[in-house]
This record gives C-alpha cells, sequence and structure tokens, in this order.
C-alpha cells in the first residue's frame, strides 16, 4: 500500500479536483440557503466575496487570508441558562469552521436572520462569535435594507483598516 503525502488542507496530493479544497482569497466568506436572501445582500454590497457550498457532501472552501464570515440563522433555540442551542448554525459553516486552518483566520461575523425568531434573532453569528473570540461587527433582517448594505460596506472598509494598523 501506498500513502500519498498530503497538502496543507489535508487532503492526499493524488486527490482528484472533487476532492480538493476549492480556496479563496476573498475576505468576506458566506453561507445562504436554496432561498438565496444571504447571496442577493452580498450581491448588493459589490464586494469581492465567496459562497460556502450549499451541500455539505461537497468539499467546503479553504480560506487563504483572514476572513469575515457572514450567515444567517435558521430556526434553532435560543440557549437556556446551562444549555446550548441547537441548529441555529448551518452544517455548512460548521464543517467549514471544523477546518482549524479556516477557523484561524476568522477574524469578525456578521449575522442575518428574522426578528420573528425573537431570542434566536441572528443567533448563529453570537454562537460563532463565542466559539472564534471574534466579534459580531453587524445584524441585519432577512435581505437587509439599503442602509444595511451601506452600514456593511462602511463598517468592513473600517475594520479591515484597523486590522490592518494591528501589529502583527
Amino acid at each position: 500500500m501506498t500513502l500519498g503525502m498530503a497538502d496543507q488542507a489535508g487532503i492526499p496530493a493524488e486527490a482528484s479536483a472533487e476532492e480538493r479544497h476549492p480556496e479563496t482569497d476573498a475576505s468576506l466568506i458566506y453561507f445562504s440557503s436554496a432561498s438565496g436572501y444571504t447571496r442577493r445582500f452580498v450581491q448588493k454590497l459589490g464586494v469581492p466575496a465567496a459562497q460556502l457550498p450549499l451541500h455539505t457532501p461537497r468539499p467546503t472552501l479553504l480560506a487563504r487570508r483572514p476572513y469575515v464570515l457572514l450567515l444567517p440563522t435558521y430556526g434553532g433555540t435560543a440557549a437556556q441558562p446551562g444549555a446550548a442551542a441547537k441548529g441555529a448554525v448551518p452544517k455548512q459553516v460548521i464543517k467549514f469552521l471544523n477546518n482549524e486552518h479556516n477557523r484561524s483566520l476568522i477574524r469578525g461575523v456578521i449575522g442575518a436572520g428574522n426578528t420573528n425568531f425573537g431570542d434566536s434573532y441572528c443567533l448563529a453569528a453570537d454562537i460563532i462569535a463565542v466559539k472564534c473570540q471574534v466579534p459580531v461587527l453587524y445584524r441585519f433582517e432577512l435581505m437587509g435594507t439599503s442602509e444595511d448594505v451601506a452600514k456593511v460596506n462602511e463598517g468592513l472598509e473600517k475594520f479591515w483598516t484597523h486590522q490592518s494598523q494591528k501589529p502583527a
């Protein structure tokens, strides 16, 4: 039996193109469900962005630089004291962040949600912020408003400027 050398993503060197993780240099990585609400919001931003695969059997992305993660909350329940929130973070996002390399490059998170969810509004962003020790930069409802688009664009510009001024 021959063992192939693994590349940085842990994929055997002889792995087919379908098995390899697609790489991205985007500073905004997002997940959008089949409804496309989050994708439409990202398109309105007009910035280079990479979308996580909709289906978990497909290889997830491999980030090549620091990024902000934008994601919606789907269902889930707000954590009760002493209990964990369940179902709020999409499985595709969990798969992406379970890659230690991807997790090491996250710098912030933006949440999308529906205020009808009450305490679960943008819960996925809150969960990721705590687990990855990064700030929640912004929250918006559904597809966002033109004001949300302007605030996110301005906020991302300021955020990345501030990040570039931090000592290494």
